[in-house]
């Protein structure tokens, strides 16, 4: 799939990114992907171009973008070990001093972009995300819900905000948990809250997993959980962006 660097305007300065889309021209439906904590590298690239070659438009934003561009840590090959706890420690200070009214400042911009592109078909969009990135997932759609018909977030704290954020969401959600993440009482805790805020959605606990299972560059990648999230969020953009 063919990619292309960009640089989305923001109110705190450009946000560097990437996109990635099908071969042969035309419109197609955009997707507004959230990195996992440790941002923009090669298996980002490849997660979007798979995605891209099912038919989407696919905007990958450095949200942290006020700390630098891409890269703003520089990470290994392999996360794991040693090399993860140094990672680790450089940007979890990041992630903690990215406040929520940046994330939606942030939203604003990457989903006006993102429809203001030439190769985007009109229309609402999906947003999905991964660990930290799911949580800017969740919030996009909820301060958007006439922009955005799915959303899906992956080892991500999707409750952090509290309960209040479902009641503004109106797009159909998955939520694919790992099973060192949440125990089954919290996620049926969860799965109250969304159906009391009436949120169309699946959220599961992925079995035999730990935090950061989709990505092939960890020590915690599973690929049974990474084929289950894809076995989730294809049929979910599907349906919410052909329906919408």
């Amino acid at each position: 799939m063919p990619t292309t660097t960009l640089q989305i305007p923001t109110p705190d300065g450009p946000a560097d990114a990437f996109a990635a889309f099908p071969d042969g021209g035309g419109r197609h439906p955009g997707v507004l992907m959230y990195p996992d904590a440790f941002g923009i590298r090669p298996v980002i690239h490849e997660m979007a171009q798979e995605l891209a070659s099912h038919g989407y438009y696919v905007l990958v934003p450095n949200y942290l973008h006020r700390d630098g561009a891409t890269p703003v840590v520089e990470i290994p090959s392999y996360i794991g070990g040693e090399e993860r706890e140094t990672v680790v420690a450089r940007v979890m200070p990041l992630i903690m001093a990215h406040t929520r009214e940046q994330s939606l400042t942030d939203a604003e911009a990457f989903l006006g972009f993102l429809a203001a592109r030439p190769e985007v078909e009109p229309g609402p969009v999906g947003v999905t995300g991964y660990c930290f990135g799911g949580l800017l997932a969740v919030r996009a759609a909820a301060a958007h819900p006439e922009r955005v018909a799915a959303v899906a977030a992956f080892h991500a704290p999707v409750a952090a905000d509290g309960p209040e954020t479902f009641e503004r969401l109106t797009a159909k959600a998955h939520f694919g948990h790992a099973a060192g993440d949440v125990t089954p009482e919290a996620l049926e805790e969860l799965d109250l809250a969304l159906k009391a805020a009436g949120v169309d959605h699946t959220s599961e606990i992925y079995p035999d997993t730990q935090h950061g299972f989709t990505m092939a560059d960890t020590y915690a990648f599973d690929a049974a959980g990474l084929r289950r999230h894809w076995e989730r969020l294809l049929p979910l953009l599907r349906t919410a962006l052909t329906s919408s």
